[in-house]
């Protein structure tokens, strides 16, 4: 087993010492109300940023909650190149306000806009009805990018662990043809597989934020049918094709149920062509990156995967970039 960070350690203790159940020894909306009292322990005050905005996108359900950032220090009239985030919570925990740090944090790190997405939980909304608002969403944000302060060639997709399973198959939609195309994918622990049966499902997450039983409550809820979770759209690494999708940055964590089928995804995108940035952490464990009073490391990687979003937006922007020089 391999050593846990001791920030998570600590942790883990005080939330076992408080006597905290864990997601699945509670009901859906017995669950959201925790897990959304936990976010005011566990996370530090979001960063300022230059505007936030509150919208929405037409979606097949009604219209799709949306909230848009622009980083700090960015003029009003600058069109920005944009993340659009779709946050974790295992599709049925999570809302603009859960992931409203991450996000603040993301815009000033890569200097772009953050396009956050509510879309509908289940179990009230299973698959695909999270699929389709995220698609609604991304498909919105680029078609209005102008009128948003959005640079429309430079558009990325990114999510945390249920977040990164939608992120992960709107880039494949984007190659197919059914969306606008992403400049690069963002998976942050993501959850690309809903068999469940990887190795990683074994004893190194026992008694971690996550664990498998964690992760059955949220895909039974998600996905009731097993026949189902075979569907690339709900499990991307069951794709027949990776080819072709945009650049991916793959964050994985040692003490993470998603641990191996993100690694896996990582190196078949590799294998099949698509640059990938992996970066995996031995000592964490999932959910990490919303972690930030407790686990110090969460700046460093947030730090990084600005970066490396700040890599991709500027290699998208050099043709553009060409073309108005030569004119």
């Amino acid at each position: 087993m391999t050593a846990i960070h001791p920030d998570v350690q600590a942790m883990l203790a005080a939330a076992r010492a408080a006597g905290s159940l864990p997601f699945e020894a509670m009901e859906p909306p017995v669950c959201r109300e925790a897990y959304s009292a936990r976010r005011l322990l566990l996370q530090e005050p979001p960063d300022e940023v230059a505007a936030m905005l509150d919208l929405s996108a037409p979606g097949p359900g009604g219209p799709v909650p949306l909230r848009l950032y622009r980083a700090q220090g960015t003029a009003e009239t600058e069109a920005l190149p944009a993340l659009v985030y779709l946050h974790g919570g295992g599709w049925v925990l999570g809302n603009l306000e859960s992931h409203d740090a991450i996000c603040c944090r993301l815009a000033n790190e890569a200097r772009c806009a953050v396009v956050a997405v509510e879309y509908r939980l289940a179990p009230e909304h299973p698959f695909p009805a999270a699929l389709e608002d995220a698609a609604a969403a991304f498909a919105h944000v680029a078609g209005a990018a102008r009128s948003l302060g959005v640079d429309p060639d430079r558009i990325a997709v990114g999510g945390d662990s249920a977040g990164g399973n939608l992120a992960a198959v709107l880039a494949l939609m984007g190659r197919d043809g059914a969306l606008p195309p992403a400049v690069c994918q963002v998976l942050l622990y993501p959850a690309v597989d809903l068999a469940m049966d990887s190795p990683s499902y074994g004893g190194t997450t026992a008694g971690m934020t996550v664990t498998p039983a964690t992760m059955r409550y949220f895909v039974d809820h998600y996905v009731p049918d097993p026949e189902r979770r075979r569907d690339w759209r709900a499990s991307p690494l069951r794709a027949p094709s990776l080819a072709g999708a945009p650049p991916a940055l793959v964050v994985t964590c040692g003490h993470d149920p998603l641990r191996d089928e993100g690694q896996l995804y990582a190196a078949r995108l590799e294998r099949e062509g698509v640059p990938v940035t992996a970066l995996h952490m031995s000592d964490q464990t999932h959910g990490m990156l919303t972690l930030t009073k407790p686990i110090r490391a969460t700046a460093g990687v947030l730090a990084f995967v600005g970066a490396t979003l700040r890599d991709a937006f500027r290699h998208a922007g050099r043709p553009a970039l060409r073309k108005e020089a030569a004119a």
